[in-house]
């Protein structure tokens, strides 16, 4: 989790929509904190089964929750993304 001094947590969809696109996800992602939201289903983005719990035929909101910048992040997960469009970008202050 964020230390103190705040983080940055950016939401974007991504579409992993295959078994190799969901091994390849998994292993690309480290550096931050990653969770997948589905409905009202929030899973460790880190967990190929917990991955497979969810429709990944749809789109996938990607939860990213960064103490630095964000661009190491955004390379890594670029091959995912949907429409390659972020959903919003919100300072958190963590006391």
């Amino acid at each position: 989790k964020c230390k103190q001094g705040g983080c940055l947590m950016l939401s974007v969809k991504i579409s992993l929509n295959s078994i190799d696109k969901v091994k390849s996800f998994v292993n690309d992602i480290s550096g931050a904190e990653f969770d997948l939201v589905s409905g009202r289903y929030v899973i460790d983005a880190k967990s190929i089964m917990g991955i497979f719990s969810l429709d990944i035929s749809k789109p996938i909101d990607l939860n990213i929750h960064a103490e630095n910048g964000t661009e190491d992040i955004m390379a890594a997960i670029k091959p995912y993304l949907a429409n390659n469009i972020a959903l919003q970008s919100v300072k958190e202050d963590v006391p």
